[in-house]
């Protein structure tokens, strides 16, 4: 019966000392809480910012084919068609900055540069006016985004989308 007491002694000793390791390691929780809570937070908030990114670059590049295609029908021979007829530079950067209106996208960050390129086969109706039917409008729509991450080396991207289309009008 000895042994019994003496091994209940025992752990009795031993359950003491665990509660004191314990009772040593009460903050523990607190502080690996905050790490971890931080860690997914900054994950989280990464991938909501990133997404954020990527419905910013989804405008752009619309704002890019919708520009060029508003160009291509607006060429040295249109008439009768509203907003600029035939279409310059100005002309184009006004509509691209307008088409993601009601985005969450600041239009004076939207940048359009628009071009009147000769197609490759080097058609002769693009020698005499670079926006005569046939010829190839190129429209290059730039936007500054920026992240709300501040811990980023650099919180601005520069997004840019580029589309061509052949004159029609």
């Amino acid at each position: 019966m000895t042994n019994g007491l003496q091994r209940e002694g025992a752990s009795d000793k031993r359950v003491v000392s665990n509660a004191a390791i314990l009772r040593g390691q009460r903050g523990n929780s607190l502080v690996e809480h905050a790490l971890v809570l931080t860690f997914l937070l900054t994950v989280m908030f990464g991938v909501i910012d990133f997404g954020r990114a990527l419905y910013t670059y989804h405008f752009v590049s619309n704002a890019a084919r919708e520009a060029t295609r508003w160009a291509s029908v607006r060429g040295f021979t249109c008439s009768n068609l509203s907003g600029g007829c035939p279409a310059s530079a100005a002309d184009v950067q006004t509509f691209a900055a307008n088409v993601p209106v009601g985005m969450g996208l600041d239009p004076s960050n939207i940048k359009a540069t628009t071009s009147w390129v000769p197609p490759p086969n080097n058609s002769p109706a693009c020698a005499t006016h670079d926006n005569n039917p046939g010829c190839v409008v190129q429209v290059k729509v730039t936007y500054d985004y920026h992240f709300f991450m501040p811990f980023l080396p650099s919180s601005l991207v520069k997004m840019t989308s580029t589309s061509e289309m052949v004159i029609t009008q």
